[in-house]
């Protein structure tokens, strides 16, 4: 009898107590009608819900069916974090991450795999039409894409969100990076650029609002603006030697001016303080930039974990 290859379907749980089930039921119903020739596996990583009840869910999910899997994560790590709990006890020949809330369209999973068989090696769903989000939500996505496509050299065009399908050795080589604060889009990224996106619709929450406040937004990108690429650093020395230079240009100007009009009064203290106003803010700007970077150096040094399980179902 030939063994059917595996599909391993990552969820990350936060307050998910009323949506997973029928999240759950979707994925079910999905690979009896669409793709009956695999196997399938699904792990909900509980990120340490504060609703006291998600990972009593998930249990009780499990219990009913072992190819659903659970993880109990003994704080809470954020949602990169879960997914790559996730991916280490993954067997899936292809792994697929989604959302607990309902919103990811997996019924349209089908679309996204054909793309894999096609010979891509990351498929990456893209919503065209959106439900109305927030102001910092829309803020968040494209401060997130901006520096993708700019800082760790994202395809053109390709976008990149919280429902994707990629090859066995793309996740291989994701959980060689054992540090904390993962940017599972670099991840991806620096294994392969065999990708594409593929239209699917975007839902509504079945209940509850969004877990990721604009902090949280705000470190997701932070991880990827920190974590893979230091343009950062090289963009902070070229601005240095430009306002330096200005600086230098400024000086020879006001002797200029000076040697030429000796009556003219150099009154200007306002733009003199301006420009040293603006120059201590850039200057503390740049502390702060290097700052990141040392710090996410010391954490790694010291082996922050990536995350930490408490207790797994059915693995």
């Amino acid at each position: 009898m030939i063994k059917k290859e595996i599909i391993s379907f990552i969820i990350p749980c936060y307050n998910s107590t009323n949506t997973i089930g029928a999240v759950i039921e979707e994925i079910k119903a999905m690979m009896s009608d669409c793709l009956k020739d695999y196997d399938f596996e699904i792990i909900l990583v509980n990120d340490c819900s504060p609703d006291g009840t998600t990972y009593e869910k998930i249990k009780e999910l499990a219990n009913a069916d072992n190819r659903i899997k659970g993880l109990n994560l003994a704080r809470n790590f954020g949602q990169p974090s879960a997914v790559m709990a996730g991916m280490h006890y993954a067997k899936g020949s292809y792994i697929v991450c989604g959302d607990d809330d309902g919103q990811t369209p997996f019924i349209e999973f089908p679309k996204l795999f054909s793309k894999i068989q096609e010979g891509y090696d990351i498929v990456e769903a893209n919503y065209s039409i959106r439900e109305r989000r927030s102001l910092f939500r829309r803020l968040g996505t494209f401060l997130n894409e901006s520096m993708a496509t700019n800082l760790i050299n994202k395809p053109k065009g390709l976008v990149l969100t919280s429902f994707w399908c990629i090859r066995r050795f793309v996740a291989d080589d994701m959980l060689r990076y054992e540090n904390p604060y993962p940017y599972l889009g670099g991840l991806m990224l620096r294994v392969s650029k065999n990708a594409c996106n593929v239209s699917v619709s975007h839902r509504k929450r079945l209940s509850g609002k969004s877990g990721y406040s604009f902090s949280k937004l705000i470190n997701l990108w932070l991880n990827g603006f920190t974590n893979f690429s230091i343009k950062p650093l090289r963009i902070a020395t070229l601005s240095g030697i430009f306002i330096a230079l200005a600086g230098f240009g400024y000086g020879l100007f006001i002797i200029a001016n000076k040697l030429l009009y000796p009556k003219k009064i150099m009154a200007g203290y306002t733009s003199i303080l301006a420009i040293m106003i603006f120059l201590f803010g850039f200057s503390f700007l740049l502390m702060g930039l290097i700052g990141e970077y040392i710090g996410r150096i010391y954490l790694s040094l010291n082996r922050q974990p990536q995350f930490i399980v408490k207790d797994k179902i059915n693995i």
